[in-house]
């Protein structure tokens, strides 16, 4: 049997030397979930039996080929939240939790105590689950076509206690968006990556769902749909609110203003990149 340091430096010194960039926190990701504890390393001279042994190599091994580390551990945060994962269903990121807070501040700007709010291409439900932890009161619907993702977006409601209102049904079709009216709040991270951007996948993002990804030879399919489909289905003056690649700001604003939009607001993620933009309806066409 080894103990636990060793096999951690020989883990880490794995990764690190095939490229993987955070290959301590990587291993410690590893090192966390299979043994059960927050600070493993605390006894470092600790034996690891060698079934564990196995395990963990397995999962360093698996690792080693670009697997994404949060498909390995099969969940993962999102603002505060546990958020269950795997093949079939986009990795929340730290940078969609600049759109939960942007919602959350129109809530609070807007005195929204209650708020009606959709989430479309929901995913694994992340925004909806955050928004609904943060907000008890708000009525949630989260809507998503990939029945791989609603299996994931179920488990997570369950996992936090959380009821919104999980609906199947493709966001792009608009006899679906007729069912849905007099939201306060509708709310998107869409597949927005261009062709271009989908033949350069890193090798991490390339495992997860395309259809979770491609936007469209530029990336905006999306958005020119979804806000001519879904803006009827918006109260008078309720707000429309989209994550968004990399550089394409000032695309998505005009998207908006071209369908009655105005008071469009920008929000910086953790980088200080523009990833989030919310615009108010003043008028229907």
């Amino acid at each position: 049997m080894v103990s636990r340091s060793a096999l951690f430096e020989e883990c880490r010194n794995t990764l690190e030397n095939s490229g993987i960039s955070d290959a301590r926190f990587d291993t410690l990701c590893i090192f966390q979930d299979m043994l059960g504890e927050v600070q493993p390393l605390l006894l470092p001279t600790k034996t690891i039996d060698d079934d564990m042994e196995r395990k963990i190599r397995e999962l360093t091994e698996k690792r080693l080929s670009g697997y994404p580390l949060q498909y390995l551990l099969g969940q993962w945060e999102f603002f505060g939240c546990p958020i269950k994962v795997g093949e079939g269903v986009l990795i929340p990121r730290p940078d969609t939790e600049t759109l939960v807070e942007q919602i959350l501040d129109i809530c609070r700007d807007n005195c929204l105590p209650s708020p009606k709010i959709a989430d479309l291409c929901s995913g694994s439900g992340c925004i909806a689950i955050a928004l609904k932890k943060h907000i008890p009161k708000a009525d949630i619907y989260a809507a998503e076509l990939s029945e791989a993702a609603i299996n994931y977006l179920r488990q997570n409601a369950k996992l936090n206690n959380v009821d919104i209102k999980i609906i199947s049904g493709d966001v792009l079709d608009e006899s679906f968006s007729r069912n849905f009216r007099d939201f306060d709040i509708i709310a998107s991270n869409p597949p927005y990556l261009t062709e271009e951007e989908m033949e350069t996948l890193q090798t991490e993002v390339s495992y997860e769902p395309k259809k979770a990804l491609y936007g469209g030879t530029d990336g905006l399919d999306f958005y020119r749909l979804m806000t001519d489909i879904w803006k009827k289905s918006l109260k008078p003056g309720g707000w429309m609110v989209y994550e968004f690649g990399m550089g394409q700001h000032d695309s998505v604003k005009k998207i908006l203003e071209q369908h009655s939009f105005a008071d469009i607001e920008y929000r910086r993620d953790g980088g200080s990149i523009i990833r989030t933009a919310a615009g108010r309806i003043i008028r229907r066409k």
